[in-house]
């Protein structure tokens, strides 16, 4: 049968100071007052039957997740007591429902993502669970076809079609983020997509990759689905590890026993992970500023500024590609093209004090 797992950890800092430790980016109501996690949920559920739809996230929201999903049974629910980074999260996720079902084919979504129109979305996954169906030994993929020279994603290099249909295809490599140098030849190429992140592929097939490049952490999974009760034993001694680095990289470079595959999202697919995405999300005025709150601007275009507190007035003018979040405790004033600083400033602001992050 069909799984899917949301995966909802992460910390979020590049949407600090939206973003904090008690209340990370996929639990905040960022889109028409829905969360992120909200919208994956969803989506997952356009695919998959509810009580087949597992999150898998930091067990210090599990009382939010409960709250903003009450629809997800308990048991559904997998709580990191640490992050150990995507595979510990991924295999965990994936071993516990090959244990329920070891005939499960099994979705690994995001929370981070937006994607329209859902029916597009409904589509792709209905071919990448068939590609996965049919092919015990392949990994799928969904790949998003470029639209721009993007230097913030991983892109994944696909051959010649391998159906019938010509809709699965070959992935002959992963490539971590480029250089914009790079990014620009992959789009002049064509036969570069992004990746998405989303992958679909059979609980066994997958595991017994773990098992192949990792086989100390397919143990100590297999001792975590065995004896639960372990969870904070084991699960901080997971290798720290991602799930493209450890896994699809060396199947795409024919170093396993299966080999992956991608089906093209043919959607409007945004990885919500900066300020300059989220604007990208919401209603903009003619000057193509985003301004929530009690707000007032003059002058301004291409900006975004942000306030949480009614009683707090934000007047900005003569701004152009610049973010303003004035939350809680902290003000936050940064050019756009800046905002990959903003990490740093997270740990500045921890020195100044842990109350501000």
């Amino acid at each position: 049968m069909n799984y899917a797992v949301i995966m909802a950890g992460g910390s979020g800092t590049r949407l600090w100071p939206l973003s904090r430790r008690g209340m990370p980016k996929q639990l905040l109501p960022l889109i028409e007052g829905r969360s992120l996690l909200q919208l994956a949920y969803e989506r997952a559920a356009l695919v998959v039957d509810p009580d087949r739809i597992l999150v898998c996230a930091s067990a210090s929201y599990a009382d939010v997740i409960g709250d903003q999903l009450p629809q997800l049974p308990r048991s559904n629910m997998l709580c990191e007591p640490v992050g150990r980074d995507s595979l510990a999260a991924i295999a965990w996720s994936v071993a516990t429902i090959a244990r329920r079902d070891p005939s499960a084919v099994v979705a690994i979504l995001s929370a981070d993502q937006t994607i329209t129109p859902l029916s597009a979305f409904a589509d792709t996954m209905a071919r990448a669970f068939q590609a996965a169906s049919d092919d015990d030994q392949g990994l799928v993929t969904l790949g998003v076809v470029p639209t721009s020279a993007h230097t913030g994603f991983g892109y994944v290099h696909v051959a010649d079609a391998v159906s019938a249909d010509g809709l699965v295809h070959r992935v002959g490599r992963f490539a971590e983020k480029p250089s914009l140098e790079v990014a620009q030849r992959y789009l002049s190429e064509g036969d570069w997509w992004w990746n998405s992140g989303i992958f679909v592929w059979q609980a066994k097939t997958f595991m017994a990759q773990v098992e192949l490049f990792q086989p100390e952490m397919a143990a100590q999974i297999g001792r975590l689905v065995s004896e639960p009760e372990l969870i904070d034993q084991v699960y901080p001694t997971l290798n720290r590890v991602s799930v493209d680095y450890a896994i699809m990289e060396p199947v795409s470079q024919g170093r396993g026993t299966a080999h992956v595959l991608s089906v093209a999202l043919n959607a409007r697919w945004t990885d919500v992970g900066g300020f300059a995405a989220l604007a990208g999300q919401l209603p903009a005025d003619e000057d193509n500023n985003v301004l929530r709150g009690t707000v007032v601007a003059l002058e301004c275009s291409d900006t975004l500024v942000l306030s949480d507190d009614p009683e707090h007035l934000v007047a900005v003018a003569g701004l152009k590609d610049m973010i303003v979040v004035q939350e809680g405790n902290v003000t936050l004033v940064c050019a756009i093209q800046a905002a990959q600083s903003i990490k740093q400033l997270v740990e500045l602001a921890r020195e100044a004090g842990e109350q501000y992050v």
